[in-house]
């Protein structure tokens, strides 16, 4: 029974018969209690009173009984997450997820073939961990066709609820794109912009230094400036978009990353999801194009 039928029974009794009324009422407020069910207390109570004035201060009783027991237990709750986080190794409580598909892409390589990925992410009283890596391959006719690897590790050291200062180390490798390895290092400032269950959007930035070793010798070492932003909308119980978009900034090249993807819930640890990946460097080395495109759809599994 919801909340609004248990109060039209509530004002029928009342009309009815008051002493009626007054039992129903409170019994229908105790079954709630009992149940735990926080948003039947206070619709029941709200319209207990109204039925049976009589015995507000019985009823207010019971319900400011409840809440400041259920503020007891949500206090607990939260001190006990903490001492935990508190006492944890550096192991411990982990979560993340892996990803399983295929993609197709175009610009220096036009091929079909397998990507896979691994997220994980270690959220501290102070502290978050965050370490990533996706690969994206094919091999046809005894030759490679597609290969690139990309690997991060990012420390963020919260500040004040919305503040952090960051760290970021990054591996590339892209033999299509030019370069056999390229290492980026960064820290700076990030901040979370919104933060609700629905939405959420982080931006960060700060000087960077990136070097490329390319696959036609040499390398390359310069300073630049990364930014990056992250957002993530939860259209539905089951269905959420992403965009990250990121840019190292330098003078002799400067890459820009745009990553769009719709994820939908299959259930409570696998998602299906399509993304849409484009990759721009303002000067590629020469007799390769500056624009690549991956479009990706996979299978992801939360743990």
């Amino acid at each position: 029974m919801n909340n609004f039928a248990k109060a039209a029974i509530l004002a029928g009794l009342s009309a009815a018969s008051p002493a009626l009324a007054q039992a129903s009422a409170e019994q229908a407020l105790d079954a709630a209690i009992a149940a735990d069910d926080t948003a039947a207390v206070e619709a029941i109570a709200k319209y207990a009173l109204q039925a049976d004035p009589e015995n507000a201060a019985n009823i207010t009783r019971k319900t400011e009984a409840y809440k400041t027991k259920i503020a007891a237990a949500d206090a607990a709750a939260k001190a006990a997450q903490i001492e935990e986080q508190r006492n944890a190794s550096l192991f411990d409580n982990w979560s993340g997820r892996g990803e399983l598909g295929a993609f197709r892409s175009s610009g220096n390589s036009s091929n079909t073939g397998l990507t896979a990925g691994l997220a994980l992410e270690r959220d501290g009283i102070k502290w978050r961990y965050k370490l990533s890596a996706l690969a994206d391959y094919q091999r046809s006719g005894g030759t490679t066709t597609r290969e690139q690897f990309t690997g991060g590790f990012e420390a963020n050291y919260k500040i004040n609820k919305r503040l952090f200062g960051y760290g970021l180390g990054q591996y590339e490798r892209d033999r299509f794109q030019g370069y056999s390895a390229r290492y980026s290092v960064s820290a700076g400032l990030g901040y979370q912009v919104i933060d609700t269950d629905k939405m959420k959007l982080d931006v960060k930035g700060g000087p960077a230094w990136r070097q490329t070793e390319f696959v036609a010798g040499g390398s390359q070492s310069s300073l630049a400036g990364l930014t990056n932003a992250n957002f993530a909308w939860n259209i539905s119980p089951t269905i959420t978009l992403r965009q990250n978009a990121s840019a190292y900034l330098e003078s002799a090249n400067s890459s820009l990353t745009s990553l769009t993807a719709l994820e939908a819930k299959i259930n409570s640890a696998l998602t299906a999801r399509l993304s849409y990946q484009v990759e721009r460097d303002s000067n590629p080395p020469a007799g390769l194009e500056n624009t690549d495109t991956l479009s990706r759809v996979t299978i992801i599994y939360d743990f």
